[in-house]
């Protein structure tokens, strides 16, 4: 066994202390129990073992990407644990704790300036202009997770794991949108096994985007890219729900206090809309979300970083 044997079968567990009354039975996988904190190892590790199958990935060669963050050190993880050169390009929009551990796996940072420390269109559009030019050069693999359906298949192995988990008892599978693949993967299997399940896509309220609002700047790390992900399938999804930035970094500080849930603000914004559709569809049913990853992640940031005492 190595260290990618480790990835996925994270725990699923019930949230009991922030449920309102009259709701669901919410479960959340813990996708912190990955070896990286986050659950983009699942798509780290489909996308390097499919591109080394097919021959994009050759012996020696560099792997190439574009991240906020926790998909970047995901793919340093895996490129690390098979030896491989990696060179990752994210921005300071991200928080700190996300490129130190994308460096501490041996990745080489490229970082594009942000506006403000937000993620908006323009950053995206401008770290993806970055990645391309640096996967021009020789023996180089792009794993281009935007648009790259490999990472769809990579989540295939955490919609099994629901589906065994809750013995088939699911209502409703409620999760964030970045580049879309985790909840196409999800959904593909859930519906597969019962099509009449519901499937609840996240986003955030400031840039509405799937919703058919307009982009705009917000501080929910890993979603909201400002424009419809390549790998978004509306015949999935049955409803989409905006979520406020402040609001789902005050869910994920509740869900540490509360819960003993350590995250970060992705998945507080998961919470909140998984309780509005546990409440539409009452207490007899099951929804479940995710923990998306680790609040470990988050430390520095204003979620939750303390003030400095005053002198």
């Amino acid at each position: 066994m190595n260290i990618l044997d480790a990835i996925g079968n994270t725990s699923l567990v019930q949230l009991r202390k922030v449920i309102p009354r009259d709701c669901a039975k919410i479960f959340a996988k813990l996708e912190w129990e990955n070896p990286t904190g986050s659950m983009k190892d699942r798509m780290a590790q489909a996308v390097i073992s499919r591109g080394e199958q097919d021959g994009r990935l050759k012996p020696g060669g560099t792997v190439i990407e574009y991240t906020g963050g926790s998909t970047g050190a995901s793919l340093a993880l895996v490129c690390a644990a098979k030896g491989y050169r990696i060179k990752i390009v994210s921005s300071d929009a991200f928080s700190r704790e996300k490129l130190d551990q994308m460096a501490a796996f041996g990745a080489e940072l490229t970082l594009v300036p942000s506006e403000g420390g937000l993620t908006t269109k323009k950053l995206i559009l401008d770290m993806i202009e970055t990645a391309r030019e640096l996967s021009k050069k020789p023996n180089t693999y792009w794993t281009d997770q935007l648009n790259n359906h490999d990472t769809i298949t990579g989540y295939y192995s955490l919609g099994e794991e629901i589906w065994k988990q809750t013995g088939g008892k699911i209502d409703a599978f409620v999760h964030s949108v970045g580049t879309a693949a985790s909840s196409r993967g999800v959904a593909t299997v859930l519906k597969g096994y019962r099509p009449g399940i519901k499937v609840i896509c996240v986003e955030p309220a400031e840039s509405p985007v799937l919703s058919g609002g307009q982009p705009g700047p917000h501080k929910i790390e890993g979603i909201g890219i400002g424009y419809t992900p390549p790998l978004w399938d509306a015949t999935l999804v049955d409803e989409i729900i905006p979520v406020k930035t402040d609001d789902a970094k005050d869910m994920a500080r509740r869900i540490a206090r509360e819960e003993a849930l350590f995250t970060g603000t992705s998945s507080g914004a998961n919470l909140i809309a998984a309780m509005q559709v546990g409440q539409r569809l009452g207490p007899e049913t099951t929804v479940v979300t995710l923990m998306v990853d680790s609040g470990l992640k988050y430390l520095g940031t204003d979620v939750y970083k303390r003030p400095s005492p005053s002198a």
